[in-house]
């Protein structure tokens, strides 16, 4: 369990955010959002820190740079917080920042924003889909489907949808989901047929209880659900709560993926299996094995099947899809569960963060996990969707701005310089 403080601090830095409390002009005139960059040049880096409650909620625009015009940012409220959020373009190292921030008026339907789809949510970037959360698929919630900055599926469409020439394999890997195959001794990895009578079903399933759009508009978008997981016949065993947040960017496509664990009904284990947890199908011509140019690798540089079963902070897969090189790499927070995860990652497109693999991954510390009753355990991960291989990407610099984003705070404006 962690302490009350303990805990803020681990949601603040899941959402990629910085410890620092944000200032406001009490005269509402303006803003400086400055600070130091970082040691090393960082990509585009969101920035989503607590805001002091005399900033008001609303739009915003922050200038600095005049090769980059007005970036967006944006005042939210979600519960008893208030947030303060927007996305840096690339960031060179050891700069002194300094950005002048004030209100503007929201400009249009552009930026992060969800619509209805019958039970399902379509999550669109400025008009453009990205991915559609669908509360039931079979046996859990999945994403599907995911479309990376090019406009092509990143993830395979089997076996929600038939597409000729796709592996038809493991239909449990339904494009993008987050389970384990061993949760008091249920599998939640793997599924029952569709159609299988309650009486019949012997493996669990996950269930939204609620949802929530916290924020949409220029900057980002933010989902909250609750689910129950349960096993077979229906009893509860426990509960989670997930937020997504999606990002409006410029090169890249990202999104944070959070989720707590509550052992609600009693103790929960996670049992010491492969078989998990955070996890992505991908399309199927990226399949390393299909050898057309698929690739994976580690932060360590290991690739392909020497990535297996590795600890590390961040894994990228990169392959073909629709004649042009596209990739998809997790970055794993420095404050989740046993971070630098092991990643359960194969050649034929499966693509997960699991960090109970420990007899298969030759990691018996990092076995079988208990949460004690009315216990919590948290995850956090980042996704890039990019195109482009692994170094043109910067994907190690994504990394290193989601788990140390530059130290900014918010004064008032005193006319200060560019950066």
């Amino acid at each position: 369990m962690f302490s009350k403080r303990r805990r803020w601090v681990v949601i603040s830095l899941f959402a990629g955010s910085l410890l620092m409390m944000v200032g406001a002009s009490s005269r509402g005139e303006g803003w400086v959002l400055g600070g130091r960059s970082a040691e090393v040049d960082l990509a585009e880096t969101p920035i989503l820190v607590p805001a002091a409650a005399a900033m008001p909620v609303g739009t915003y625009a922050i200038q600095g740079d005049p090769n980059l015009g007005a970036i967006s940012a944006v005042v939210f409220e979600e519960g008893p917080r208030r947030w303060f959020a927007t996305v840096l373009p690339t960031i060179p190292a050891h700069r002194t920042l300094a950005y002048r921030v004030a209100p503007q008026p929201e400009t249009g339907p552009l930026g992060v924003r969800f619509r209805e789809s019958g039970a399902n949510l379509e999550v669109v970037v400025d008009d453009h889909l990205l991915t559609t959360y669908v509360p039931v698929s079979n046996s859990k919630p999945i994403f599907f489907p995911v479309l990376g900055p090019t406009g092509s599926m990143v993830t395979r469409s089997y076996p929600m949808v038939d597409v000729p020439g796709e592996d038809r394999d493991h239909p449990h890997q339904r494009s993008f989901w987050f389970t384990h195959g061993d949760v008091n001794g249920i599998d939640f990895w793997a599924e029952d047929k569709p159609g299988t009578p309650p009486e019949k079903r012997s493996r669990g399933s996950i269930r939204e209880t609620s949802r929530r759009v916290v924020i949409e508009g220029p900057v980002l978008g933010r989902l909250e659900t609750t689910d129950d997981w349960l096993a077979p016949g229906g009893r509860r065993i426990g509960r989670d709560r997930r937020t997504v947040t999606f990002y409006r960017t410029r090169a890249v496509r990202i999104l944070d993926f959070e989720v707590t664990v509550e052992a609600s009904d009693g103790p929960i284990t996670f049992g010491d299996t492969k078989e998990g947890t955070f996890g992505l199908r991908l399309a199927s011509s990226m399949d390393v094995n299909r050898k057309q140019g698929g690739k994976i690798t580690n932060a360590e540089g290991l690739t392909d099947a020497k990535a297996w079963g590795k600890s590390s902070p961040w894994v990228d897969y990169v392959g073909p899809v629709e004649g042009r090189t596209v990739g998809v790499a997790i970055l794993n927070h420095p404050q989740s569960f046993r971070f630098p995860t092991t990643w359960h990652v194969r050649d034929y497109g499966l693509f997960a963060a699991n960090p109970f693999g420990g007899k298969d991954f030759k990691r018996p510390e990092w076995g079988a996990h208990t949460i004690p009753a009315g216990g919590t355990l948290r995850f956090g991960y980042r996704v890039i969707l990019h195109e482009g291989d692994t170094a043109t990407s910067h994907v190690a610099a994504h990394f290193e701005g989601y788990a140390h984003p530059p130290v900014l705070r918010l004064s008032e404006d005193q006319a200060a310089g560019g950066r």
